[in-house]
């Protein structure tokens, strides 16, 4: 079964709807009309690179290219220019569809085409074979790698669930609809409702005015979307009834700040990764999940903790990287997230990435840890902490903060007093070596288009 003949089940009609911030498209404008300018057939069976800046657009695409193309690359912006040639070399790419007058392909192609904004009136042949869907990594440095779904994988999360499919739902979500957590929510509003998608570069005031215009119901972003969200003041703006928090380790604070800022919605965080697929979602408002999930399936998922890591088997993952020899799953059938756990008080508390810690004179340090700590305090929006080299220890921690209201200029007194305030909760709940050296308040931190922190070590 193809993505359309999902939106079109049981012989009836597509329902629902697409939006921006300058148009509505009605998914039933598909069915006698196409984005692809009638040249949907020249895709049929090739390796396409879906490279449309517009989000509206590429996502019409999408629907219009599974079952059509052999393979279909998702390529959201921000992908920096040097890598699109590694993606289209790796795809072994002989197609490229561009928004209309958009740049060309950066590599040599058979077939380039430019879409539409909107869907044009033509005749369309949709489906006839299975369509590998890429996604690339969401690294903030490095060729990204390629990621090998298919649709059911893709859908495995909600296949079959009422509750996550019920119409009249309108969904939103800060995220790129090209990336995996973007695109969970795309596919779940195509299925049951309707998405009224952000853009980049909006403001999130903005943003958040059009949510609450469009009378979204569900909307979903990363904790570091959440925390702009909740800082800028605009999260007020809007009243969902369910809000939804991945992509990144969702600490008590955020989830407290979510709770005040939404009292009437649920509030829930999930744990997924563009390899390992939608693990479990958390409802209880509390960070971290139980113990007893760990060794289970839970939700048609696999838990393993054995190894110190978050290691998941389910219909989700994804089959393969694309022409890489690394392999995506161990000996066992697992993928390893890499994301290390640590069990406190009848839960398992994610505390970084493998690859993210901080050596302070060969003690471990994860720098997510520190943070839930700094972020708990009443006076902190958000933190990212980093190591700073130390010729004694080898590296120091040092933490970079953004204050709910800043310290004005000039008042030092203030701004020593509050530093030792917020040293003081480090000490109280962190080993002393995890407690930062340096602490600097600054008024923002920078962030990928994939909605995370960046990470000197990402």
């Amino acid at each position: 079964m193809t993505l359309w003949d999902s939106l079109a089940r049981d012989g009836g009609r597509p329902s629902g709807a697409l939006s921006d911030a300058v148009r509505t498209v009605s998914l039933t404008a598909l069915e006698s009309g196409s984005t692809l300018g009638g040249r949907l057939e020249s895709l049929r069976g090739r390796s396409v690179v879906l490279a449309i800046p517009d989000q509206l657009a590429a996502s019409l695409a999408m629907i219009e290219l599974d079952g059509v193309a052999r393979r279909m690359v998702l390529c959201p912006a921000g992908v920096a220019p040097e890598h699109t040639s590694h993606v289209a070399r790796t795809a072994e790419a002989d197609a490229w569809v561009s928004g209309a007058g958009g740049e060309p392909p950066s590599v040599p192609v058979p077939v380039h085409v430019e879409a539409c904004r909107e869907p044009q009136p033509c005749a369309v042949t949709r489906g006839g074979g299975a369509t590998e869907w890429v996604l690339l990594t969401s690294g903030t440095t490095g060729a990204p790698k390629l990621v090998v779904h298919n649709l059911a994988s893709l859908l495995s999360a909600f296949a079959g669930c009422a509750e996550e499919l019920v119409p009249g739902r309108v969904w939103s979500t800060f995220y790129d609809v090209r990336r995996y957590g973007g695109l969970q929510i795309l596919l779940r509003a195509l299925l049951g409702g309707s998405l009224v998608l952000s853009s980049p570069g909006e403001p999130v005031p903005s943003f958040l005015d059009r949510v609450a215009a469009g009378g979204v119901t569900h909307l979903s972003g990363t904790p570091s979307h959440w925390r702009q969200a909740v800082m800028s003041g605009a999260a007020q703006r809007c009243a969902p009834a369910y809000v939804r928090l991945s992509g990144e380790i969702a600490d008590q604070g955020i989830l407290d700040a979510l709770r005040a800022a939404f009292p009437r919605a649920t509030v829930a965080h999930a744990f997924a990764s563009t390899e390992a697929g939608v693990a479990f979602e958390i409802r209880d408002g509390k960070a971290g999940f139980p113990v007893t999930w760990a060794g289970l399936s839970v939700q048609g998922v696999e838990i393993d903790v054995s190894r110190g890591t978050l290691r998941l088997r389910s219909p989700g993952n994804a089959q393969r990287y694309l022409g890489d020899a690394l392999a995506l799953k161990d000996e066992d059938g697992f993928v390893n997230t890499g994301d290390r756990l640590e069990l406190r008080e009848g839960r398992y508390h994610f505390v970084g990435r493998a690859g993210g810690i901080i050596n302070v004179g060969g003690l471990k340090v994860h720098p997510e840890e520190v943070e839930a700590v700094i972020n708990a305090h009443p006076a902190v929006r958000m933190s990212l902490v980093s190591a700073r080299r130390n010729p004694i220890s080898g590296a120091v921690v040092a933490a970079d903060v953004v204050l709910e209201r800043p310290v004005a200029e000039g008042d030092d007194a203030a701004g020593a007093s509050l530093r030792q305030d917020i040293l003081a909760a480090c000490r109280d709940k962190l080993a002393p070596y995890k407690v930062p050296a340096v602490i600097h308040f600054v008024p923002s931190l920078k962030m990928s288009a994939s909605g995370k922190l960046v990470r000197p070590d990402a």
